[in-house]
């Protein structure tokens, strides 16, 4: 049953990863084409700008579970890589519990009020000609610490599973 949870949120978070990723390519189509039509042709439009800054936050936002799951965060290596899958194990539910848990709780318990408020005004864009729809933007805040929580619980679930000796494979990636 742990595994059942845990490979459905690993899948849930590599669908979200694998549509996210093309918001690279988006953006740096945008970006490239801001920059032709500002410096060749002098035409620009701060919502097109800002669709790079919207497109930004989206992508590193929303990919925060798949780059956990595929253990692309910060981490010493040097120190975690030699260790035997039952110590990852341990570092990894530790971590989890005493780090990444709370951290998340605390991003979500901060953030919702500022998320609500922009939501109450349907906030836009402060810049004449700037992209409505700011409230958007900032609920993928929310988005952030609820799909690494996710993951946390799945990497915490396996982590479990090698502690009881209920697996004994590496975690998944």
């Amino acid at each position: 049953m742990l595994r059942k949870i845990a490979d459905a949120i690993d899948a849930t978070n590599d669908w979200i990863g694998n549509k996210v990723a093309w918001l690279s390519l988006a953006m740096a189509v945008v970006m490239f084409l801001t920059v032709i039509l500002r410096y060749v042709f002098d035409m620009g439009w701060i919502w097109m700008q800002e669709s790079v800054i919207f497109m930004h936050g989206a992508l590193f936002m929303i990919a925060g579970g798949f780059t956990l799951k595929h253990e692309q965060h910060v981490r010493i290596d040097v120190i975690y890589d030699p260790m035997s899958q039952r110590k990852k194990a341990i570092v990894n539910l530790l971590g989890t519990i005493f780090l990444l848990f709370p951290t998340c709780f605390v991003i979500f318990y901060y953030a919702f009020p500022y998320v609500q408020n922009s939501w109450a005004v349907l906030e836009g864009s402060m810049e004449a000609g700037g992209l409505p729809g700011i409230y958007l933007l900032k609920t993928i805040i929310l988005i952030f610490p609820i799909l690494l929580a996710l993951q946390g619980l799945a990497k915490s679930l396996r982590a479990i599973l090698i502690l009881t000796n209920s697996d004994e494979s590496p975690t998944t990636t």
